[in-house]
């Protein structure tokens, strides 16, 4: 063999190589707050893949706020999936092209497989008697909530300040009015949920830091038990938690399959208990009955029911210029 073709077959093989390397690898670009959640989803994920293909797979996670990794992926980061936690999110990278125009066609349940709420997180005893959202808009009340332009956990705080108004029967002027209110005793806003946790309880500012249901737990493991008191409000939003393949890096890397196969075991009853287990609300009903005790019974509304969709929220509330920049602007 000539030493053309030995160089020739040498760098096939290494190419090869290469690809198959980058087919077990699996790239999850997600929103702050999931970070305990995934770790032991991948440790489960990697067990399963293993027993059933019999091969290794290395699964690697980056966190922020949703909208900042939205724009990170479009940018050229080489997600193989994004789980976000709102579909705007998720649309962005659709008109980017970086993800299937009909990704909510690709999986069950609109392509969400799991949902979550806001409630509060107050300090241990509860000092300033935080029962509900009236009582975040009272005089020398401090909140902490992520900045709505940089996460998904804002977002939904925001609208799920809004939604309260309106399923009490009260209108939009009158909702706007309540959420001003609310971000005049904002101190700062966090650019994601993680951040926001760290405010609240590193920098030790604020009384009640609004967030999802799901921090709870990452809370007592992180800062240990008894640190903080979840209050649950009388009535809090749907966040659903939307996923998708990044189809250009599938493209790319030929990773489709391991990236769809991923995604589809969060569906698994494995994945839905998992979920449970984290405070994030399962799709699973047995699985949602099992865990009944940790999701407290409370009066839930969807984004559709007063804003349309989270497209037209992002529209008129969040876009450069919307309800949330004049309402902050005039606080």
């Amino acid at each position: 063999m000539n030493t053309a073709l030995r160089s020739t077959l040498a760098a096939l093989a290494f190419g090869i190589a290469g690809i198959t390397q980058a087919q077990n690898v699996v790239l999850n670009v997600s929103y702050d707050v999931s970070r305990e959640f995934y770790k032991d989803f991948n440790a489960a994920f990697a067990a399963h893949h293993k027993k059933t293909t019999g091969q290794d797979i290395t699964l690697n996670q980056s966190h922020a706020g949703s909208s900042a990794q939205a724009r990170a992926v479009a940018d050229g980061l080489e997600a193989d999936v994004v789980t976000f936690n709102t579909t705007t999110d998720v649309d962005f990278l659709a008109d980017k092209g970086v993800v299937a125009k009909d990704w909510r066609q690709k999986f069950p349940h609109n392509a969400a497989p799991t949902t979550s709420t806001m409630l509060f997180l107050v300090r241990n005893g509860n000092p300033k008697n935080i029962k509900d959202w009236p009582d975040l808009i009272k005089p020398g009340v401090q909140v902490v909530v992520v900045n709505p332009k940089t996460g998904g956990n804002g977002r939904m705080a925001y609208l799920a300040a809004w939604g309260y108004v309106r399923s009490t029967g009260g209108t939009d002027e009158q909702a706007a009015e309540f959420v001003s209110k609310l971000y005049k005793n904002v101190p700062v806003l966090a650019r994601g949920g993680r951040d926001a946790t760290g405010v609240f309880l590193q920098r030790n500012i604020g009384d009640v830091l609004v967030t999802f249901e799901s921090e709870v737990v990452s809370v007592d493991r992180e800062f240990g038990a008894g640190k903080v008191d979840a209050v649950h409000p009388s009535a809090s939003i749907v966040a659903e938690n939307p996923v998708a393949v990044v189809e250009r890096t599938a493209a790319k890397k030929g990773s489709g399959a391991l990236a769809k196969a991923y995604l589809d075991y969060l569906y698994s009853p494995e994945g839905q208990e998992i979920a449970a287990k984290h405070n994030i609300r399962p799709r699973n009903e047995a699985v949602l009955k099992k865990y009944a005790s940790a999701f407290k019974p409370i009066k839930l509304f969807t984004v559709e029911q007063y804003f349309g969709s989270l497209a037209e929220a992002q529209k008129v509330h969040f876009n450069d210029g919307g309800k949330f920049d004049a309402l902050y602007t005039n606080r």
